[in-house]
């Protein structure tokens, strides 16, 4: 079993990895500074460090800790404001995750897993599902931010042989993720809907992503553990599915009675964005197994019990 250190392991998609680790049996401590986790996310069987990925502590960490694995999810992720603020954006993806590489390299570490994104670093793509093989052309600043720090494992991987597993997630969706939060379009339906408010659906429903069951997304990264060095993987379904299916999904579930409102994209957003898991079959033996309609069901109950 391992020692792993889990960045960002207070949100959403990060405590469900870090509670993945520790049903398997491994030894698991957190940095998050709480500003989009929550204290009610963590696993009591982890030793967490409120604190900002920026910051000089982090050394502390990493010489109290002494992990063998860094899984590195602790990052900006909203692409509006990563637009309107590439340097604050900048600041937290890059900067931060050299923060995080830098502890890796003077510390021991043997092995970093990060969490990229399948939907926004490849833009757009006239062959879909994306593949690994195609150029990434992103349409916003946090999708570069994340391809920059791809390239900087590639480096600390040749001047330091820092062993990586670069994992790209589409659209992740399930429960603990916020319906105020600044990503994940399926709980922020749900929780319109809850309030009696009318979504907007922006692209006028018809835009297509790949949605992938948080569950599904904790079991990739169990994988990846001990699979995958080097490499950069996928973890998608294939498949996509548009803004209006998932709000007729999630009307019924709710019991919603109102039509959405249908607006033009906003800038950085693309038509269509999906990606492959062929690889991720052949290398983590992975796929995933949550039917999307049952996700989304649940997760609409998980925030119908949240509101009370």
């Amino acid at each position: 079993m391992a020692k792993i250190l889990v960045t960002g392991g207070a949100g959403f998609i990060g405590s469900h990895i870090v509670d993945t680790y520790i049903a398997a049996g491994h030894d698991v401590a957190i940095i998050d500074d709480l500003s989009t986790g929550t204290r009610e996310n963590l696993n009591p069987a982890a030793s967490f460090h409120e604190l900002d990925i920026r910051s000089e502590k982090v050394a502390e960490v990493f010489a109290a800790e002494k992990p063998e694995i860094v899984n590195h999810l602790a990052a900006h992720i909203d692409v509006r404001r990563s637009v309107e603020e590439p340097l604050f954006d900048a600041d937290i993806n890059i900067r931060g995750g050299l923060n995080i590489l830098e502890n890796c390299v003077k510390h021991g570490v043997k092995k970093v897993l990060f969490s990229s994104t399948g939907g926004a670093i490849y833009g757009v793509q006239k062959n879909l599902p994306a593949s690994e093989s195609a150029n990434p052309e992103p349409e916003c600043h946090y999708a570069t931010s994340k391809l920059s720090f791809e390239h900087y494992l590639g480096l600390y991987n040749r001047l330091y042989n820092l062993d990586y597993t670069v994992l790209r997630f589409p659209n992740v969706y399930g429960p603990r993720q916020r319906p105020d939060g600044e990503a994940g379009v399926c709980s922020i339906l749900a929780g319109l809907m809850l309030d009696g408010k009318t979504p907007t659906l922006f692209g006028h429903g018809t835009p297509l992503r790949d949605y992938i069951y948080v569950g599904d997304i904790a079991r990739g990264n169990l994988l990846a553990l001990e699979k995958g060095s080097g490499q950069i993987i996928n973890l998608g379904s294939g498949k996509g599915t548009s803004v209006l299916e998932l709000f007729n999904v999630l009307k019924d579930a709710l019991g919603f009675d109102q039509d959405p409102i249908l607006a033009d994209l906003r800038p950085g957003e693309v038509q269509e964005s999906y990606i492959t898991g062929d690889l991720a079959k052949e290398v983590l033996g992975w796929t995933p197994e949550m039917p999307l309609e049952t996700g989304l069901r649940e997760t609409a109950e998980y925030i119908r019990k949240q509101r009370g």
